[in-house]
């Protein structure tokens, strides 16, 4: 069975809440306001908070036949492989959690100027995302060095991950700020929407009622 998401059911379905409704027209914004911000305040309660831990590798040569330059293009071609199995299946054991954890918590970037590789592991227990984010460093590191012989560029560790003091999840103020802004948006939408009596029938009506007529026009008939 499937399930219609045209815009005009949407809008259809949209005057049905606001008919059930029935608020007048001067509250649905404040309404919509007052409705996001309660469920992004409540969102902002429950959520577990996240942590996020950050390791950086760099990438140097081995010798002087390769320059900067080849070890930026090493440094990103490493960036996309930190993430890949082979480098997450190591890293697993040092990490202390399976591999399916460590797909969906890990994330690594380069830089377009550096040849750096950041990986980024994000938890809800502040420590385990430092060990994750270590793990990974490790196990990318241990990968480049198996190559470096062919390669000529190896990893090593720049800096490594701290166990984060904040959440880096969002703040029960800033989803209630969130919720508010979407609540006011529906809201103007509702007003946009909502029924109402259109130009054309207010001119039907009009046109329906009977012009008084004029005394010429009365002695004219009769005549």
């Amino acid at each position: 069975m499937t399930t219609d998401t045209s815009p005009q059911t949407a809008r259809r379905r949209l005057l049905a809440l606001v008919r059930a409704v029935r608020l007048p027209a001067r509250w649905l914004l404040p309404a919509g306001v007052l409705l996001g911000a309660a469920a992004g305040g409540v969102y902002g309660t429950v959520q577990t908070p996240q942590y996020t831990a950050t390791s950086y590798v760099m990438a140097v040569p081995v010798n002087q036949q390769f320059d900067s330059q080849t070890a930026l293009g090493f440094a990103q071609a490493y960036g996309r492989v930190a993430t890949q199995l082979a480098v997450l299946g190591d890293a697993q054991v040092w990490a202390g959690v399976p591999v399916g954890t460590l797909r969906t918590s890990v994330r690594s970037a380069t830089s377009p100027d550096a040849p750096m590789v950041s990986i980024s592991a994000t938890s809800p227990r502040p420590a385990q995302a430092a060990d994750i984010a270590n793990a990974v460093a490790r196990s990318l590191t241990e990968h480049a060095g198996h190559a470096a012989r062919d390669t000529g560029i190896r990893l090593v560790n720049f800096s490594h991950a701290l166990k984060p003091a904040q959440p880096s999840s969002a703040s029960r103020k800033l989803t209630t700020l969130v919720g508010a802004s979407m609540g006011g948006l529906l809201g103007g939408l509702a007003l946009l929407v909502r029924p109402r009596r259109s130009t054309d029938d207010a001119d039907t009506a009009r046109a329906s009622v009977p012009a008084p007529a004029h005394a010429g026009d009365v002695q004219e008939q009769v005549g």
